[in-house]
Order: structure tokens, then sequence, then C-alpha cells
């Protein structure tokens, strides 16, 4: 026996290993447990994702598309500029990712390149779709709106 290490288990074949006296056996007849359903992967609550047009300068959101003379409605930035266009890096050679014959500047400025494509940023859905109440009166004083009606129906139904 030429092992470095002599303790029982270490490379050992089936013929070589010693019967055990005091083995587990499972528990129960190997069916899942009373209460538990068949073994499928959970249902995931992942949040819906959009694609948002997005100012530049102020992080406004933008509601149509970009022509060469829009502005946004919050700051007045030029949007038809390298700042808001997909192509813009400023790690590339003249800053832009498409072969342009010379450099932009300034790169927020109106500019009439034909390369430009509005930059658009995919963000996660933070709220639902339904508008909330406004909570400025009591809740005692005001009728439920149908949809909180209809959600106070389906919990008072989980009870039944």
């Amino acid at each position: 026996m030429s092992r470095k290490y002599r303790q029982q288990g270490y490379q050992d074949d089936e013929r070589q290993r010693p019967e055990r006296t005091g083995e587990r056996k499972p528990k129960g007849d190997g069916r899942p447990r009373r209460g538990y359903g068949p073994r499928e992967p959970r249902v995931v609550n992942m949040p819906a994702f959009r694609e948002v047009l997005k100012c530049a300068r102020c992080g406004a959101s933008l509601s149509s598309s970009i022509r060469f003379d829009t502005q946004c409605a919050k700051c007045a930035a030029d949007l038809h500029s390298c700042a808001q266009c997909t192509w813009f890096d400023t790690s590339r050679t003249r800053e832009c990712a498409q072969p342009i014959p010379k450099r932009v500047s300034p790169k927020d400025a109106r500019n009439s390149c034909t390369f430009f494509e509005a930059r658009v940023t995919v963000e996660r859905e933070t709220h639902s779709s339904v508008a909330a109440p406004p909570s400025a009166a009591p809740a005692a004083r005001r009728p439920p709106s149908p949809a909180a009606a209809s959600a106070r129906q389906a919990f008072d139904d989980l009870f039944k």
C-alpha cells in the first residue's frame, strides 16, 4: 500500500472498504413531504423594461423623435448633437465610432452629422401603470376607486 494518506476512504475501492454497520437510512418513502407541490422552478417576478430617450444634459425623458431643430423642453439644449448620439464615444478617434472626416466641436451644440442616431437607453419599470389615488384626502371620506374595490374583493376571496 503506497498511499500518501492512510485514513479510511482515501482512494479506496469498493472491495477494500469495510462494511459500515451504523449507516443512516433516508427518512420517509422518497416522495416529497405533504404540502409540497411538484418540483417546478419558482416564477421570477422580474420588472418590465422599456426604451427611453433622455436628454444628455438634464436627463429629462423625451417623448418624441429627435429632428434637426429639436430642443429639450426642460433645459433648452440642442438634441441633434454628438452628446445625444449613439455613436458618441470619448475613447475613439475624433470621439465618434463612425468614420467622420474631422472632429466636431463642441459636442453639445447642434450639428448636421449624417451618422446621427438618437441614443436610446433601456431602463427598468419601477412603478405600476395604474396611477395611485392622491393621498391628500383621508381614506374614510373618499369613495374607493374601481381598481381598489376589485383588488379588495380579490383579497377577500382568498379567505373564503
